[in-house]
């Protein structure tokens, strides 16, 4: 968690993005960051990270300008769902070490 959070604090300032990591469970100890939100489920359990990041988006007044990165095939079909995109996770993660 600590070396994800690491990641995308560094591409997120490089690159002028908003970026929020949802977590299944609040990370012990907990990880804080100035530049990126570091957030869980409200309750920890089996999909719960994922049913939190669709709870945020059918909240939000503009998910069709949010990315979600996921290579979970349901959570994508929910992501889209809710007007969002979807970028895979293996083509993030090479963006995020390019940085």
């Amino acid at each position: 968690m600590v070396r994800l959070v690491y990641l995308l604090e560094n591409w997120a300032a490089a690159n002028g993005e908003d970026v929020t990591v949802v977590f299944e469970q609040p990370p012990s100890p907990p990880i804080s960051s100035s530049v990126i939100e570091v957030a869980h489920a409200p309750r920890p359990r089996r999909d719960s990270a994922d049913d939190e990041i669709v709870r945020r988006l059918k909240t939000d007044g503009a998910p069709g300008t949010i990315r979600v990165v996921t290579s979970d095939r349901w959570l994508a079909d929910r992501v889209h769902a809710a007007g969002a995109t979807v970028q895979a996770a293996d083509s993030f993660r090479t963006l995020l070490e390019s940085v």
